[in-house]
């Protein structure tokens, strides 16, 4: 595995120019491998358990797992029977299955802060109704998010501003994550009008090192929000299910108002939740929100299973295990080629930076080399385990880490 094959992506190519042909751009959205390191497949074909293979048949070990939503792994029997189950009877009805019910009744005595459940597709369907919720319940409009913070792609919350106005903005105010002044500050400019304040389980800007909440941060948040009257609101679209069951914050013993979840709570199929209190039921009641696909049922049903699997399977446990040992490996490499890296975030969501590289060259050689070798890193966005990843699985990729760190002192030298 070590040596850099040469693989074959004919069929890769060959399927890129014919996207560039209907869509535009011939990939969009985060996906696009368009800048990435040569050796990267645009085009999947399957996943088994924490590997997938390309188009043209090329094996990796998967470190993204689709971007966070494959927890258990790829093709995870008891969810997709589960999901096979349901959509030989039905998905897509005139009104949603009991399967709703049961999910909603497994996500309130799975989660301790929440009390209802409601249901969407994506992350941003989430968000975005995590705010309308804090805003009909309170009767205000200003929300704090903040600064660098990605909360889904609506006008509102997207990194890139073409195609939006001022006006999408104009009732968002921003503070430093894990600056309890700043959060003061922008209390003080939105007045007596503020809606909600989002927060992130840890800093996970796109491109930077991760940084992890800092307790006093979080209790300072929730009660400048009991203070003024504001719904604290949970993003875990990214962490949800990977670091506590409970509610990523749980750890830290703060207890958001609502909570957006979304990517791996039903371990690939598409589905988003909104979880809260009490206190912003009548908030859910008095906002109009719904989608054609929002109430189907197969991804419900895959849900459960997961959610079900995860508890039996210890997933957060072996997600900790393993993602401990791919971070110390890493770290006994780099210092072996005197090559100085970061190492941040919760392991089971890892991220390694290089030293010196804004540019993210070196990050670029690391994984490009790596990707060659069948191991499936990205250069600026967090990784993710699951939990199929094995110490094999884990000792294998260290094998060609190894390697791309040597290719890195190679070109670049120590540092």
């Amino acid at each position: 595995m070590t040596t850099a094959s040469i693989r074959d992506h004919s069929r890769d190519q060959a399927m890129r120019k014919r996207a560039a042909a209907v869509i535009p751009g011939g990939m969009y959205g985060h996906q696009n491998v368009a800048a990435m390191p040569e050796g990267f497949p645009q085009f999947l074909e399957r996943g088994r358990g924490s590997h997938i293979w390309d188009i043209d048949g090329n094996e990796y070990i998967d470190f993204m797992c689709s971007y966070g939503p494959i927890l258990l792994g790829h093709a995870h029997p008891k969810v997709d029977a589960a999901a096979a189950a349901q959509q030989a009877e039905a998905d897509c009805q005139n009104g949603p299955s009991s399967k709703m019910v049961e999910l909603a009744e497994l996500m309130v005595a799975t989660i301790p802060h929440a009390d209802w459940a409601t249901f969407a597709k994506n992350g941003t369907d989430a968000t975005t109704w995590c705010v309308t919720i804090a805003r009909a319940a309170t009767g205000r409009k200003k929300l704090l998010a903040a600064k660098g913070a990605y909360h889904g792609a609506a006008p509102w919350a997207t990194p890139r501003l073409n195609g939006t106005t001022p006006e999408d903005r104009a009732n968002i105010h921003y503070y430093t994550y894990n600056d309890l002044e700043s959060v003061n500050a922008a209390v003080a400019e939105a007045g007596d009008d503020v809606a909600a304040i989002m927060v992130s389980p840890f800093r996970h800007d796109a491109g930077l090192d991760q940084e992890l909440v800092d307790p006093a941060f979080a209790r300072g948040v929730r009660e400048i929000c009991d203070r003024v009257g504001a719904a604290l609101i949970l993003d875990d679209v990214r962490a949800g299910f990977r670091l506590h069951m409970g509610g990523s914050w749980e750890s830290v013993g703060v207890r958001p108002d609502l909570s957006a979840y979304s990517k791996a709570i039903a371990n690939g199929y598409a589905l988003a939740a909104v979880v809260g209190n009490d206190k912003f039921r009548d908030g859910v009641r008095q906002v109009f929100n719904t989608g054609s696909f929002w109430f189907a049922a197969v991804a419900m049903a895959a849900s459960v299973a997961a959610i079900e699997a995860m508890k039996e399977e210890g997933a957060v446990e072996a997600m900790s295990t393993t993602g401990g040992l791919l971070r110390h490996g890493l770290a006994t490499q780099a210092e072996s080629y005197g090559l100085r890296v970061r190492q941040t975030g919760p392991v089971q969501m890892p991220f390694l930076t290089f030293a010196d590289d804004t540019d993210y060259r070196k990050a670029m050689l690391f994984t490009g080399e790596a990707v060659k070798r069948g191991v499936y890193l990205h250069p600026r966005h967090n990784w993710f385990l699951s939990a199929a990843h094995t110490a094999e699985d884990i000792e294998q990729a260290l094998e060609v880490t190894d390697v791309a760190f040597a290719e890195v002192r190679k070109v670049f030298g120590e540092g």
